[in-house]
């Protein structure tokens, strides 16, 4: 296959012609397009950054820049954890966080149409009024939600209203070669051939472009409650996750948090946790019809809790008790992230009943190895995401030995039955590991698909499928 173009002077001129006043080159161009949050995975220059508003603006760009042979690099607002949003091919970045509307809520069908650069934080303002609420709540808030389809986003909330794609009813998509395709729409249900919407939620941009969205919404619970159970003993915390999930309580969310990572919160927010006295911790959120439907639930949680060892059951009825669990579980990220020159991550996701296995390893893991992991996660469904710390190690240590600590955690994942990623998706970072857990026969489809949707390849080249 040919080289990529270079974008010359020509293509600027004719990306100006397109999209007046909002093309970047050279100097004009933020450093912060050359990243994303995890700074461990490098920085790349695009040659241009376009600023989309409209689709067929995006069909014109793909048309051109597909004749052309440019790279392409779609992105939102660059809170991935995986580089799925740079240019490591170089190329443009097409911009979308300013397509970031909500073009209709329908009520009778309880759905909404919205554009990809609309921030999760403000989708619910738009939602006031109608009893509606849009579930999957990733942590990060300004993520886009056309990045959260991108990378099938879960969140704390999956454990009972599921992920991302469980949302997503239909999509506008721009393909490599400028045809805009529409998939699925406001039904509810389909046996229509393949699913082309489903193998887009999750392809991390390098299918084709999404420019619109048609999401699910469901009725709004009324009331909601949190519980903050310390236990002593670590073991005994995440081997209570399965009796929490089968008392019949129906938890929205149930998080694990280790007391480690909640004193590197409260050092980062400055604000104390409600509770400091235990190892190990369970977060578990109730959702109901009314706190007089919520008692039974909250009665059989309790029970269950402190027959498995539980130190106590805290309630959080209260907007400002709920905030002040909330708020640091929220913090995590940022708070690990403040508190080292570097780190990585490993996004596993194992089947719930390994969980206490995995964080026992990992924990041998960082002895051996001597180095900080901090580890929290979604308990409920499996998803852990371990930070391995660089703290005060040279780069000539830090980089042989978080390559290591990251085969060790991704190799004893694989043995329990678990995947790559949970949630945050492959980008570049995760390749090799991917094809370690799918082989060879997987990769080679999944390379097929992509070759047949972008023959070029200049849609967000060398993410997910190996070049």
């Amino acid at each position: 296959m040919k080289p990529y173009k270079k974008v010359d002077a020509a293509d600027i001129a004719f990306f100006e012609e397109i999209m007046p006043g909002r093309v970047m080159h050279g100097e004009n161009i933020s450093v912060d397009y050359s990243r994303d949050e995890m700074l461990e995975y490098g920085t790349f220059m695009p040659e241009a950054v376009l600023i989309a508003k409209e689709t067929q603006e995006i069909s014109n760009i793909m048309r051109y820049c597909n004749e052309k042979r440019i790279p392409v690099t779609p992105r939102g607002t660059g809170t991935g954890l995986c580089g799925g949003c740079v240019p490591i091919k170089g190329g443009i970045v097409l911009a979308l966080d300013k397509m970031n509307r909500v073009l209709e809520v329908d009520t009778k069908n309880m759905t909404a149409t919205v554009e990809p650069g609309l921030m999760l934080l403000d989708f619910p303002k738009h939602l006031e009024g109608t009893g509606l609420f849009y579930p999957p709540d990733p942590g990060e808030k300004t993520a886009t939600i056309g990045g959260n389809a991108m990378t099938n986003a879960g969140g704390m909330r999956a454990v009972r209203y599921g992920v991302t794609r469980d949302y997503i009813l239909g999509m506008e998509m721009v393909l490599p070669d400028g045809e805009i395709i529409t998939l699925g729409g406001k039904t509810v249900k389909t046996s229509s051939g393949y699913s082309l919407l489903q193998l887009m939620i999750g392809s991390e941009g390098t299918l084709g472009i999404l420019t619109k969205l048609i999401v699910k919404l469901i009725p709004e619970p009324k009331e909601s409650v949190s519980l903050l159970i310390p236990f002593d003993d670590l073991d005994n915390c995440i081997n209570a996750v399965p009796s929490v999930l089968a008392c019949g309580c129906e938890p929205t969310a149930v998080e694990f948090m280790e007391r480690e990572v909640i004193a590197t919160a409260e050092t980062y927010l400055g604000k104390q946790f409600p509770d400091s006295s235990a190892d190990a911790y369970l977060l578990v959120r109730l959702d109901g019809a009314s706190d007089e439907a919520l008692k039974p639930s909250i009665e059989a949680l309790t029970d269950t809790l402190l027959s498995l060892g539980a130190r106590d059951v805290l309630l959080a009825d209260t907007d400002d008790r709920k905030e002040s669990i909330w708020n640091p579980r929220g913090a995590f990220l940022e708070a690990i992230n403040n508190s080292t020159p570097s780190m990585d991550e490993c996004d596993v996701v194992v089947p719930r009943d390994k969980i206490a296995d995995f964080v026992r390893k990992s924990i041998e893991i960082g002895k051996e190895n001597s180095i900080r992991l901090c580890s929290f996660g979604h308990a409920g469904d499996g998803n852990l995401h371990i930070y391995v710390c660089k703290d005060d190690l040279s780069d000539d240590v830090w980089k042989p030995l978080v390559q290591k600590v990251m085969q060790e955690l991704y190799d004893y994942a694989r043995k329990l039955g678990g995947e790559v990623s949970g949630e945050h998706g492959i980008g570049h970072a995760k390749r090799d590991f991917l094809l370690e857990s799918v082989g060879d026969r997987q990769m080679q489809l999944m390379s097929g698909i992509k070759k047949l949707f972008d023959p070029n390849s200049i849609l967000n080249p060398g993410k997910v499928v190996l070049p």
